[in-house]
C-alpha cells in the first residue's frame, strides 16, 4: 500500500483539508518513551482513526491535544498556527472536545447535571438556568435516540447508558474537533448505529473526528483515514478505503494476525458448578433471571452470549453475591452454597473480574500491588500485622505468571495500559484462589494484542482445571475461546452450542428469540 504520510513543515500543515496537526511530537516519562517524534492529522469533515496496541501511544497523543499535558517536545498547529493547550478548558475554547475512554461522570449528579458540569447556563440573576439546562440535555439525549431521564441519577444507570451521557457532554461543546475515546465500548449494536448516524451529521457540519477503537470492523464502517502507532512511533498512514482488519492487526502488533488467537484443547472433568433455577425479580414486576439453570465442568470456558439486557451479567453478580434478592440452588463441588455475601462466596471460591474495570475492578489511588491484593490480604496477615515480603512475592509471581507490564509493583495502577489494568483485576481474582473465575467482558476496551493475551490466561486457567465463564458481546471472541456457549434473551437460557456446533448464525437467532420476529425453530436447529 502507499503511504500517505507527507514531510509535515509549516507549509504543508496549512494543507487546505488538515485543520489540525502535530509537529514530531515527543513525550518522555521516567524511563519510558511514550511518543516518538509523531506527526499526526487531522482532516476536516473526516472520521480520522488513530489505533495501536495499549501502550503504543494513543491516548498520550490524545491528553496532549486536549490539553491534560504537555509534550516534552514537538509542535500544534491549528489552522496552521502553533498551539499550545494547558488545560482541557483552554483547548475547549480553541474547539477541541473529547469523550474519554474511562467514564468521567459524578455519580451522585443526575444526567443533566453531568453534560453541563463546569459548562452551567446561568440566568441574569446569575442563577442555574435549570429549565433550559434540561431542555437542551432533552435535546441532545433525543439526537442520540435514547429514552433516559435527564433527572436520573448516573448511578442509576447501566453502563451503556452512562456512555451515552459522555458523549452528549462532548456533543454540547459544539467542537470543531471531536475526540472519541472508545465511544462504543459498552454500546449495543443499536446503540453503535445510532452514534454512527450522529458522526456522520456531525461530518456534514464540518467538524473532524478523531475516532479510538478497538472494535476494527467498525472502523471500517465510519472511518475515512486511519493512522497506527505502534511502541510510541507512527507506522502507518492510509485512506480506510484502501485497508482491511488483518492488514491493521498486523501494523498494529507486527506479527500475522492468525496468530494471535489460538484455543487449546483440554481436559474436562467433573461437574465443579451446579445453578438450579437462578431467580432474580425486576423492580416494578417480571425478571432479570428467569429460573436460569446450568452445569459447569473443571477445566471448562462456557461462554455467555446475548444482547444488552439479556441477564448475562445479572448472572455473574447472583452468582458472586452481589444481589442477596436472587434465589434459586447453587452446588460448588457438590456442596451447597449457602452464603449470600460477596465476601462469603469469594470464600467459597467465586471471584468476578467485572465489565467495569475502572469502577468496580480498581481503587485508582493504589499501587499495582495493592490493588491485586485486595481481595486475599488476610492471606498475609501475621497477628495484626501485614508481612510485606509475602505481599510482595505473591505480587512479582503475578506479574510473571501474567506477563503485567510494569516498571515496578508500587507503580500507581493508572500508569499501567487498559489491558495491563486489566490483568492485574485478574490477578488479584486468583490471589484468592478461587475454583470458578466469572470473566464479565473481559476484553473490553483493550486492544488486539492484550485481547490475545487475555485468551491465552483464559487457556492457561483452564489447564489448571479451573471452571471459567466467559461473558462476551464479541461474538468472534466467544466462538474462539468457549468449549460450550449459553446463549441469554431477556433472562432465560435460549440456546445451547458445543464449540464444534456454534456458528454466529446460530448464536444470533437465538439471541433474538423475544426480541421479535423469529422463525420459531429450535435454537440447535
Amino acid at each position: 500500500m502507499t503511504s500517505l504520510t507527507p514531510t509535515l513543515d509549516d507549509e504543508t500543515a496549512v494543507s487546505e483539508d488538515i485543520i489540525l496537526a502535530t509537529q514530531n511530537i515527543t513525550q518522555i516519562y521516567p524511563g519510558t518513551v511514550a511518543l516518538d517524534d509523531v506527526s499526526f492529522h487531522v482532516r476536516k469533515g473526516k472520521v480520522n482513526v488513530l489505533i495501536g496496541e495499549n501502550g503504543a501511544g494513543k491516548s498520550t497523543l490524545m491528553k496532549i491535544l486536549a490539553g491534560v499535558q504537555l509534550p516534552t517536545r514537538g509542535k500544534i498547529l491549528l489552522d496552521g498556527r502553533e498551539i499550545q493547550p494547558r488545560s482541557p478548558l483552554e483547548a475547549t475554547r480553541l474547539g477541541i472536545g473529547m469523550v474519554f475512554q474511562e467514564l468521567n461522570l459524578c455519580d451522585n449528579l443526575s444526567v443533566v447535571d453531568n453534560i453541563f458540569l463546569a459548562r452551567e447556563t446561568t440566568r441574569k440573576d446569575g442563577l442555574i438556568a435549570r429549565k433550559s439546562q434540561k431542555e437542551r440535555a432533552s435535546e441532545l439525549l433525543k439526537k442520540l435516540e435514547q429514552k433516559i431521564d435527564p433527572d436520573e441519577l448516573v448511578s442509576n444507570l447501566r453502563i451503556g447508558e452512562q456512555q451515552i451521557v459522555e458523549i452528549a457532554k462532548a456533543l454540547l461543546q459544539d467542537a470543531r474537533i471531536l475526540i472519541m475515546d472508545e465511544p462504543t465500548s459498552a454500546l449495543s449494536a443499536a446503540e453503535v448505529e445510532v452514534l454512527f448516524r450522529v458522526i456522520r451529521d456531525l461530518k456534514s457540519h464540518g467538524v473532524a473526528i478523531i475516532y479510538i477503537s478497538h472494535k476494527l470492523e467498525e472502523l471500517l464502517q465510519i472511518g475515512d483515514y486511519i493512522t497506527i502507532l505502534r511502541d510510541g512511533r507512527k507506522v502507518a498512514e492510509e485512506e480506510i478505503k484502501n485497508v482491511n482488519v488483518p492488514w491493521m492487526i498486523e501494523k498494529m502488533v507486527g506479527r500475522n494476525p492468525a496468530t494471535l488467537f489460538t484455543r487449546k484443547k483440554h481436559k474436562l472433568g467433573d461437574v465443579l458448578l451446579k445453578a438450579e433455577n437462578l431467580t432474580l425479580p425486576r423492580s416494578g414486576g417480571g425478571y432479570l433471571l428467569d429460573h436460569v439453570s446450568f452445569e459447569l465442568r473443571q477445566g471448562e470456558v462456557l461462554g455467555f452470549y446475548g444482547l444488552m439486557g439479556a441477564g448475562r451479567s445479572d448472572l455473574v453478580e447472583c452468582l458472586t453475591g452481589a444481589r442477596p434478592q436472587a434465589t434459586g440452588n447453587i452446588w460448588l463441588d457438590g456442596k451447597p452454597v449457602t452464603t449470600k455475601t460477596v465476601s462469603g462466596r469469594i470464600q467459597s471460591g467465586f471471584v468476578l473480574v467485572p465489565e467495569d474495570r475502572q469502577r468496580d475492578g480498581i481503587v485508582p489511588t493504589l499501587s499495582v500491588m495493592d490493588n491485586m491484593l485486595l481481595a486475599s490480604l488476610k492471606k498475609y496477615l501475621r497477628g495484626i500485622f501485614l508481612a510485606p515480603s509475602q505481599e510482595k512475592s505473591a505480587a512479582h509471581s503475578q506479574i510473571g505468571d501474567l506477563s503485567i507490564r510494569v516498571a515496578n509493583s508500587q507503580q500507581p495502577i493508572t500508569a499501567l495500559s487498559g489491558g495491563n489494568q486489566q490483568k492485574v483485576v485478574v490477578a488479584k481474582g486468583l490471589l484468592t484462589q478461587p475454583k470458578v473465575l466469572l470473566l464479565d467482558e473481559p476484553t473490553r476496551g483493550i486492544d488486539v494484542g492484550a485481547k490475545s493475551e487475555i485468551s491465552e490466561i483464559i487457556n492457561q486457567l483452564a489447564e489448571q482445571a479451573y471452571g471459567v465463564i466467559f461473558v462476551s458481546s464479541e461474538l468472534k471472541e466467544i466462538l474462539a475461546m468457549s468449549d460450550r456457549i449459553l446463549i441469554m434473551s431477556k433472562g432465560k437460557i435460549t440456546g445451547e452450542f458445543t464449540h464444534q456446533e456454534a456458528t454466529e448464525e446460530k448464536l444470533v437467532a437465538a439471541s433474538a428469540i423475544g426480541h421479535g420476529p423469529s422463525n420459531g425453530g429450535n435454537p440447535n436447529d
